[in-house]
């Protein structure tokens, strides 16, 4: 082990990054590498091999790499001698994923295995996850040190989920296996569960007898940009729904595992998934809502109504709006709704988990005082991430009159230091081979088998998308769905 790195990595050598010209290495991946070097969590001989059908040399690849992944660090962040460092450990092999005779050229640029450890990440379209596994097993580049991390969407539904699980599967172990949600990694995820179960305070409380409902929201402003190929295919509900947002469902309404153990935690958010109850057939009328953006001025720009998107087929039905109330069949969250929402073209950017307790029993202030809300628990993901507990207290100079006044924990105020970038920490846990902030084959499955029948519905009912103007909340309905249960979403309330 070299002096100076993570002492918890052991034999780390190479890391293989098929899609190494691709937006999300250089954008993403590329840039949380450099900073765990900076932070000397890489061994001084790891290697970074970036791969592409691309022709192109090593120098020229370190010349792309300085020019496209630099843009992306934080000036008051860069070195300049760490980053020629970093810059020494990259080399490029072009490979192009559906030829199998390529992989023998990956295998020669790579050298023996020794007993290092190899971490493929494919960044590249997930039809292709299976023919890569299967080639790089018969070029010999897998071993039982070697670990493969797959980026989402896995698969487009069930069959499809079970045909790549299966694939990659025959290839390597489930424990060889990381299928990433970068949400995952966002230090305010995992501060939910510190504040969960490292705090007496909340858990007694955590529980229908205490709170009303639980909203969860993932939101843009922007459209479909350069991906509407991908999400005129996919829309909504496969792109968030199916990953991010049950995932942090689960992360919400889980039990306690028995320790903080990747076993433990995983069996536990399966378990919320299994107690979700179904949305079938008529139903989708009542507890989902779609929607899809039409042409509006935002901020003095005029954009164009999803169908005209580039990429997108004209008069597409494809959904950039989803809104759903599910219920989670459990002792613990009997009778509490949770409304999941995400959308594209909104009026706000913001991931959020907010948690609504009941008010208190018996009111015994003057009910024209003021606002007589329940506590709410705001967790922010982002665009800042933080957590907000919404405490009604007096109005100074107005008798008892009450107001909701926040009490902010702003994780950049409160840690003075660099908030490392989910996939920093995700990258971390690869190499250490530690899969607890991943995704199980059987997570991945059970999210499909609940979200196919939705789609189904929507097909076999006729619920085409509710139209919105860009720049707003969403389509009407989605206020119709929290509003008949007597809530609001949390941007409605009166602060």
């Amino acid at each position: 082990m070299t002096t100076g790195s993570d002492p918890d990595l052991g034999r780390v050598c190479e890391i293989i990054i098929f899609g190494g010209t691709g937006d999300l290495a250089l954008r993403k991946l590329i840039p949380a590498l450099y900073f765990l070097e900076l932070d000397r969590r890489l061994p001084a001989d790891t290697r970074i091999i970036g791969v592409s059908r691309r022709e192109m040399k090593s120098d020229a690849y370190r010349k792309l790499v300085a020019e496209r992944a630099r843009e992306h660090l934080p000036t008051q962040d860069f070195r300049e001698d760490e980053w020629k460092r970093f810059l020494k450990k990259f080399s490029f092999c072009r490979v192009d994923a559906e030829v199998a005779a390529d992989y023998r050229g990956l295998s020669r640029h790579l050298g023996p295995a020794g007993d290092g450890v190899r971490v493929f990440y494919l960044a590249t379209l997930p039809e292709l996850y299976a023919e890569i596994c299967q080639y790089m097993d018969d070029a010999g580049l897998v071993n039982a040190e070697t670990r493969v991390v797959l980026e989402k969407p896995l698969g487009h539904d069930l069959q499809s989920a079970l045909a790549i699980n299966e694939a990659v599967g025959q290839v390597f172990g489930e424990d060889q296996v990381f299928r990433i949600d970068h949400y995952l990694g966002k230090e305010t995820v995992q501060n939910l569960m510190a504040l969960r179960f490292g705090n007496a305070i909340f858990e007694p409380l955590w529980r229908a007898a205490h709170i009303d409902y639980v909203e969860i929201s993932v939101t843009e402003t922007i459209g479909v940009e350069d991906r509407g190929d991908y999400y005129d295919s996919s829309g909504a509900m496969r792109d968030m729904v199916q990953n991010h947002l049950l995932q942090l469902l689960c992360l919400t309404a889980m039990e306690p595992p028995v320790r903080f153990e990747q076993h433990a935690v995983r069996n536990e958010k399966m378990k919320v998934l299994q107690a979700l109850r179904p949305i079938r057939g008529e139903a989708v009328k009542t507890r989902t809502v779609r929607g899809q953006y039409t042409a509006s001025v935002v901020s003095g720009r005029e954009v164009p109504a999803y169908y005209f998107e580039e990429g997108v087929a004209p008069e597409s039905n494809t959904e950039t709006f989803v809104a759903l109330r599910l219920e989670v069949d459990s002792w613990r969250w009997s009778g509490t709704p949770f409304y999941l929402r995400t959308g594209k073209r909104l009026a706000r950017r913001f991931s959020e988990i907010v948690v609504h307790f009941k008010p208190v029993a018996h009111q015994i202030f003057d009910p024209d005082g003021g606002v007589h809300a329940g506590n709410r628990l705001v967790i922010q993901l982002q665009p800042e991430e933080g957590i907000e507990l919404m405490l009604n207290t007096k109005i100074p100079g107005k008798g008892m009159a009450l107001r909701p006044v926040p009490l902010d924990l702003n994780l950049a105020h409160a840690f003075k230091r660099r908030r490392w970038d989910a996939y920093e920490r995700l990258l971390l846990d690869v190499l250490r081979g530690d899969s607890t902030l991943f995704m199980r084959k059987d997570e991945i499955e059970t999210a499909w088998a609940w979200i196919d029948p939705i789609i189904e519905g929507w097909q076999a009912h006729y619920q085409q998308p509710k139209l919105y103007k860009a720049g707003t909340m969403g389509p009407d309905r989605a206020n119709e769905l929290i509003e008949r249960d007597g809530f609001r979403w949390h941007e409605n309330l009166v602060q």
